[in-house]
């Protein structure tokens, strides 16, 4: 008796599994789903992605070396102006709070200007080293983050990762003397 229940049993969750596989496919086909920049995901949603994101970032981290000089002054002079050149319309700078682009992001860019006490992540200063090169090398996919890796190598993605440890702490005049070219360093990247 008790191997005919166990029968019916994996009968009734095979239905049940069938039947769910089918909404959620009659789901995905659906279109219902809003995919607008202007419309925020579901709570559910929002949660599994965040979570699989930070899940995955940290992991993809951990095996990242920090190099020793990155506090060197070099490097936050070089970081700094690709920073601006190539990030600060997302990401900010000192003293401004949003940007036309920032705006329109979903989900919204981390505001880098700020200190990293307002950021979600409570990271060591080295692992946020190592999640920040990471970002930066690989990008986060529909996040309109982009993979810089593609165009730079290491060192310039260490230099922006150096200049990102002081950003928080600069005034929009300091941002701007750390963030200028020389004349004809114009379009380096």
């Amino acid at each position: 008796m008790s191997s005919i229940s166990a029968k019916t049993c994996l009968k009734r969750v095979a239905i049940l599994s069938g039947f769910v596989l089918l909404v959620g496919v009659a789901f995905l086909y659906s279109g219902l789903y809003p995919m607008g920049a202007d419309t925020p995901h579901f709570r559910a949603t929002y949660w599994v992605l965040e979570t699989l994101r930070e899940q995955s970032v940290a992991r993809a981290a951990a095996d990242v070396v920090v190099p020793e000089n990155i506090n060197a002054s070099d490097r936050l002079l070089a970081g700094g102006a690709d920073y601006n050149d190539m990030c600060s319309g997302c990401h900010l700078k000192p003293g401004k709070t949003s940007s036309d682009f920032s705006l329109g992001l979903y989900p919204a860019p981390p505001n880098l200007a700020l200190s990293h006490d307002e950021h979600p992540h409570s990271d060591s200063e080295e692992a946020a080293d190592k999640r920040r090169f990471w970002i930066i090398k690989h990008g986060i996919k529909a996040s309109g983050m982009p993979a810089w890796a593609l165009g730079h190598d290491d060192e310039r993605i260490w230099n922006m990762v150096a200049f990102l440890k002081v950003l928080p702490s600069l005034t929009p005049e300091q941002y701007q003397i750390l963030t200028a070219r020389e004349a004809g360093d114009i379009g380096h990247h």
